[in-house]
């Protein structure tokens, strides 16, 4: 096991952009605070809740300790999405198991200005390989609603492999919801594996 946090991971994506995944930073509050404000009604449809339960939304400061505690305890990995020094959204690995399991579930939310340029395919490639190359996990989920056509567009482009639809999989926006589920394994990174060397390589097409 070779999990450590905090961590960053940085990569330069072709075009230019810097590329960060990192941790919340207490000086972070007043660009993440109007980052959720603005992007309220458009990440409701797709955001998990509890059933019987009224949405909350933890402080800052709080929310920073939580994530920190269960980062330190290895058992989420949250980071933000920085790209040129500008928060764009949030990526985070959750229900990290270890044992003879290892694995996690990604998932992720960009500001509505930030989608359609890469950004979340490039950000969930760079987390996938540093929990499977560096970070001591065997495999990675990620469950996509059928309705979602981005995310879906972001699996396809990092060539996920499909697993089928898990029913009534989490509580979203109300609802129980059924997923798509995708799920990759360290041996696809490896040599004779689909993405050798990792999903960023591949995007930059020295894999695959």
């Amino acid at each position: 096991m070779s999990w450590r946090w905090p961590v960053a991971v940085r990569h330069e994506l072709p075009d230019g952009r810097r590329l960060s995944l990192r941790p919340l930073e207490r000086a972070d509050r007043a660009a993440w605070e109007a980052l959720r404000r603005r992007n309220e009604d458009w990440l409701r449809p797709w955001e998990s809740t509890a059933p019987g339960e009224a949405s909350r939304t933890l402080p800052f400061p709080q929310l920073r300790r939580v994530l920190d505690r269960g980062a330190k305890d290895g058992l989420i990995l949250p980071f933000v999405i920085d790209v040129d020094g500008e928060i764009v959204g949030q990526i985070q690995l959750f229900d990290v198991l270890w044992g003879a399991r290892r694995s996690g579930w990604a998932g992720y939310w960009l500001d509505q200005e930030a989608t359609g340029r890469g950004v979340a395919t490039w950000a969930l490639a760079a987390l996938v390989d540093h929990v499977l190359l560096e970070a001591g996990l065997h495999r990675v989920e990620v469950a996509i609603r059928p309705e979602n056509t981005a995310s879906l567009a972001v699996a396809a482009r990092l060539r996920l492999p499909e697993e089928g639809t898990q029913r009534g999989l989490m509580h979203v926006d109300g609802q129980w919801a059924d997923h798509r589920l995708f799920a990759i394994v360290v041996e696809d990174l490896r040599r004779g594996g689909y993405a050798q060397g990792g999903l960023v390589p591949l995007l930059h097409g020295r894999a695959g």
